[in-house]
């Protein structure tokens, strides 16, 4: 029988590093390729990022294949993560929206750039160290089951991928939970066993947005009025970048009654405020769809669906009102739809599939 061979895309971090590990010791033929997607940082910031961007997680990652002994690579995806996730990420702030970067970064840097570069060097799988389960379902589809610890899942950040990729990608630590992986690190003495998990987006290390954009773009951001549903002006905002629908803190404002971010409106460079009651929704739209379990919506369904990552999730019925556009109607109200973010549905511990928010 043929050994598959299997591209791991290692980010210097306990998880990648063991599900390279676990692909060996199952017979695979393994790689381990680290993605070089920072851009003209200069090294100081590079090695404060850490995460799966810094030049400290190739220094890590060239180790952990050194200890496994496999082959290891750093393959250059500049040009892709700056189109596909920087510019994305500065324009959809821009339109007075709240992106998903890693969402972005998965599917068309992960996944379509390094998928498309394994295969071309002969791999038949890659994989990464992400806690979730690929399953194909009775139907020939495949998608995707919540991992094993449901305090890791990370099923939220994958919905977006497609057959094709689902089909050619191996996610072996989606079985264990993250003490568990520790553990097997400890076991096998890999230098990364305790390395905590990197937080934040990676390419705004310091978590300031704001200035990232106006660095990127050369452009000013322009202050404008925070106004009340009415369109009675409450006092002045800094910019619609340093806004997201649902924020509390920050304000700035004094009104006798906790306010939230209602609206954020580019077209006249308005932030709408309101009252937490005014920041409840029983619906949202969404487009950019992406089926898993299911070909397509045909009728009406009952689902489980998280509007952001760290979202409990909530029951709702969700149809389709046009050919790119999905109607999701939840039982209860919920807290701050923000478009921009993904909705993701689940049947059970499967993704069934999801969408960009447009609105409420």
């Amino acid at each position: 029988m043929e050994t598959k061979k299997v591209v791991v895309g290692l980010s210097g971090g306990v998880d990648s590093s063991v599900a390279a590990y676990l692909l060996k010791e199952q017979g695979y033929d393994v790689i381990g390729v680290t993605m070089q997607i920072w851009q003209d940082e200069d090294r100081a910031i590079q090695e404060e990022n850490g995460g799966c961007c810094g030049l400290s997680a190739v220094d890590d990652a060239r180790r952990v294949a050194n200890d496994l002994g496999i082959p290891y690579y750093v393959m250059n995806f500049k040009k892709e993560f700056k189109q596909e996730v920087i510019d994305y990420f500065v324009d959809e702030y821009k339109r007075g929206r709240t992106p998903n970067p890693c969402i972005a970064c998965n599917r068309y840097v992960k996944w379509e750039s390094l998928l498309k570069r394994s295969m071309d060097i002969g791999a038949d799988y890659i994989a990464t160290g992400h806690y979730a389960r690929i399953v194909q379902l009775e139907n020939g589809r495949y998608t995707l089951k919540r991992s094993a610890t449901l305090a890791k899942d990370q099923t939220y950040a994958l919905y977006n991928l497609t057959q094709d990729q689902l089909s050619h990608t191996l996610m072996p630590v989606g079985e264990y939970t993250k003490d568990e992986v520790r553990q097997i690190a400890e076991k096998i003495q890999l230098q990364v066993a305790n390395k905590p998990d990197s937080q934040d987006i990676c390419f705004v290390p310091d978590g300031d947005y704001a200035s990232f954009i106006e660095e990127t773009t050369g452009e000013k951001i322009e202050a404008g009025n925070f106004v009340d549903m009415n369109g009675n002006v409450l006092g002045k905002h800094k910019g619609l970048i340093h806004y997201t629908v649902g924020q509390r803190k920050g304000l700035g404002l004094s009104l006798g009654y906790p306010a939230f971010v209602l609206e954020i409106c580019p077209e006249t460079n308005e932030i709408v405020i309101g009252s937490n009651e005014d920041s409840m929704s029983y619906t949202l739209r969404a487009n950019q769809l992406n089926f898993m379990s299911v070909l397509d919506l045909e009728d009406e369904m009952r689902v489980f669906a998280k509007i952001r990552y760290n979202h409990k999730g909530a029951w709702c019925t969700i149809r389709k009102t046009a050919k790119d556009e999905i109607l999701c109607t939840f039982d209860e109200a919920q807290r701050a739809i923000t478009p921009g973010q993904a909705v993701v549905f689940y049947d059970d511990d499967y993704v069934v599939g999801g969408g960009t928010i447009i609105g409420v």
